[in-house]
């Protein structure tokens, strides 16, 4: 971000003190716009020595030209400041003498307070106005932070906790939350907890990440004046949050066309289901057709067949193969199942299958290793695959997309769960770019590694993508095989899947666009029923309605009608 604002400067011609002035407009902006009028209102405004406590001031002016009653609370000496931030700080402490405003200088103990107060306005006076606040501002630290916050403004972090508990108040972060840092999702230390964060230009690590993330509350990203272009040419990034217009993007690329028939819009093997465990098997085929996709097969174990089709739709063909004696796939199914994944556009396998045999396990790496279509991998053929053969790669005409909750990341590399849940992304990157494999490293904030060509086949980069969407609701029974089907479903239409394949392109947007309809699906059926007794299948009934919220009224299609006059 340091670089970006250097460059926006340098290049585009705007000062740093026209940054620092559209930051704290756009907070003000965000504050209006979630709580309306702040016509003698009372806020508390904590700034930091630093660009971020120079936001603080700007915002303390803007909110005070509108009406409001503010006190700023500045951790440290005004001398100790410098620049922009030293400037608007000055310009605050000025005001105070117009009256409406209170500047207190903070130093390392409660008792090293430096107040500036308006003339006839006594401490009673300040504690009648300010006691509680109605909001406060949190401009003490923004980017950059490394280390644990400590001392008066750890102190102040704790009551301010307190403080909240006891009184209805609302806390505005400015960037980030105090205490946290940008670059980890992972809290360093003693942090504000913000019910709305305003972030400049982009989101960071911390803003998006949890645990972190909880802290910010609402975020809102707002836009200072650095273009587009600066920040995708001179600053690429390989870190995404996943936004609902390039969802949106996705469902406009792969819209069914007017001659579109069954066999042309993705015709999906789903490979899963063993004796009591076809319910898997049943989610998954129905998560296929209800996310798009013309046909699905399920082939199973003969004695599971004739249970999973009373549990599935109607639409669903089933297929039997040669099972082991405790009612698994048996690995003499191998021919028959690459004879039936032979003319399908994409495979899925694992949910429901179980990995428990020998023979089950040696079926799926054989099976793994000699398909000819895009793979999708999860639940136990996962487990069947464990530890990841090393031999097994992904290509751009033939991908895998694996979907592992981080039990199961933690068996394909070895790793503990403790271990992968400690850095998602760096796991989920540094498996895509050994095994060139599309990693959705299932969890809250579902992360996806996806490794994209080059010119040089032995240059690795690889993309992670954060998703947004989903809720505590979804972990429930049957969650991720709903989301293996979805997947396999948006892969049979990604729009490149006709003529060409791309690792980095048809294949990506699709399985990013795939895991974040499931999540947003699963939040609409939070939202109408809540968190506690949302289901799998509450999954399923909702996409469609998710799918219209992100695609609009154009995924209805139209009506051609004839008529005569």
């Amino acid at each position: 971000m340091r670089e970006i604002d250097r460059l926006t400067v340098e290049q585009c011609g705007i000062s740093y003190a026209t940054l620092m002035e559209t930051a704290g407009a756009r907070v003000v902006e965000a504050i209006l716009r979630h709580y309306g009028d702040v016509e003698r209102k009372s806020f508390v405004i904590l700034c930091g020595k630093g660009n971020n406590g120079g936001d603080g001031a700007v915002i303390a002016r803007l909110l005070r030209m509108r009406g409001a009653r503010i006190k700023i609370l500045l951790f440290g000496k005004l001398e100790d400041a410098q620049g922009e931030a030293r400037a608007n700080l000055d310009c605050v402490k000025t005001m105070v003498a117009s009256g409406g405003m209170i500047f207190n200088e903070v130093g390392q103990t409660s008792s090293d307070v430096k107040s500036h107060r308006p003339a006839g306005m006594t401490e009673d006076i300040e504690r009648r106005l300010f006691h509680p606040p109605d909001f406060v501002v949190d401009a003490i630290f923004g980017t950059g932070l490394t280390r644990p916050v400590e001392g008066r403004i750890a102190t102040f972090i704790s009551d301010l906790k307190d403080f909240k508990k006891e009184y209805d108040l609302k806390v505005i972060a400015v960037d980030i939350p105090s205490g946290l840092s940008s670059d980890s999702g992972q809290p360093i230390g003693p942090h504000i907890e913000a019910d709305l964060t305003v972030t400049f230009t982009a989101p960071k690590i911390g803003n998006v990440l949890p645990p972190s993330c909880h802290a910010n509350g609402k975020l809102v990203v707002a836009s200072i004046g650095t273009p587009n272009w600066l920040i995708e040419e001179e600053c690429p990034s390989q870190l995404y949050l996943v936004s609902e217009s390039q969802v949106a993007d996705w469902l406009r690329l792969s819209r069914r066309p007017e001659d579109a028939h069954k066999g042309s819009v993705g015709d999906v093997l789903l490979i899963a289901g063993s004796r009591g465990k076809t319910g898997a098997a049943a989610l998954a085929s129905g998560a296929i057709l209800r996310a798009g996709a013309g046909l699905v097969t399920v082939a199973t174990s003969s004695s599971a067949q004739s249970l999973l089709v009373t549990q599935a739709w109607n639409e669903v063909m089933t297929e039997a193969l040669d099972e082991t004696p405790d009612g698994a796939i048996s690995h003499s199914a191998l021919g028959r199942a690459l004879q039936l994944a032979q003319k399908r556009t994409v495979v899925a396998v694992g949910p429901g299958l179980s990995s428990a045999d020998e023979s089950t396990r040696r079926f799926v790496r054989d099976f793994v290793g000699q398909r000819n279509t895009p793979l999708v991998i999860d639940a136990d053929g996962l487990n069947a695959l464990a530890p990841w053969p090393e031999e097994l790669q992904g290509s751009e005409e033939m991908p895998i997309v694996i979907t592992p909750h981080p039990g199961e990341m933690a068996r394909l590399t070895g790793m503990t769960t403790a271990e992968v849940n400690a850095d998602r992304i760096a796991v989920a990157r540094a498996f895509a770019e050994k095994h060139r494999v599309i990693t959705v490293l299932k969890g809250n904030r579902t992360v996806i590694a996806a490794p994209l060509k080059f010119a040089d086949p032995d240059l690795r980069f690889t993309d992670v993508y954060i998703v947004p969407t989903g809720n505590a609701g979804m972990a429930t029974a049957g969650s991720g095989d709903v989301l293996t089907g979805i997947v396999a479903s948006f892969l049979a239409q990604s729009p490149r899947l006709t003529d060409e394949i791309k690792l980095g392109s048809g294949s990506r947007d699709a399985v990013v666009s795939a895991v974040y309809l499931h999540g947003l699906a699963g939040d609409i059926a939070a939202s109408k029923s809540g968190m506690r007794p949302l289901i799998a299948s509450d999954i399923i009934a909702n996409l469609s309605e998710a799918v219209l919220q992100v695609g609009g009224d154009a995924e209805r299609g139209r009506t051609n009608t004839i008529s005569t006059i």
